[in-house]
């Protein structure tokens, strides 16, 4: 791979060929980072839902514990 860009001036390997591959890929990237960011904000909701749910359980069950107390 290395021999193919010898010849070729800076520009082509830092610049162009960037370039090129981001116009050829750049949907498939934009796919990916959109499916990984939307994942991690679901797990994120989940996260938060599952925690708010344990805390109102576990509310309720030391509320109601301590009322049969009485």
């Amino acid at each position: 791979m290395g021999e193919i860009f010898t010849g070729l001036p800076w520009w082509v390997k830092w610049v162009a060929v960037p370039v090129i591959a981001l116009v050829v890929f750049g949907g498939l990237i934009a796919s990916v980072v959109g499916f990984v960011i939307g994942l991690l904000f679901k797990v994120l909701v989940f996260v938060a839902l599952v925690g708010g749910l344990i805390y109102v359980v576990r509310k309720f069950t030391t509320s109601s514990s301590s009322r049969s107390d009485w």
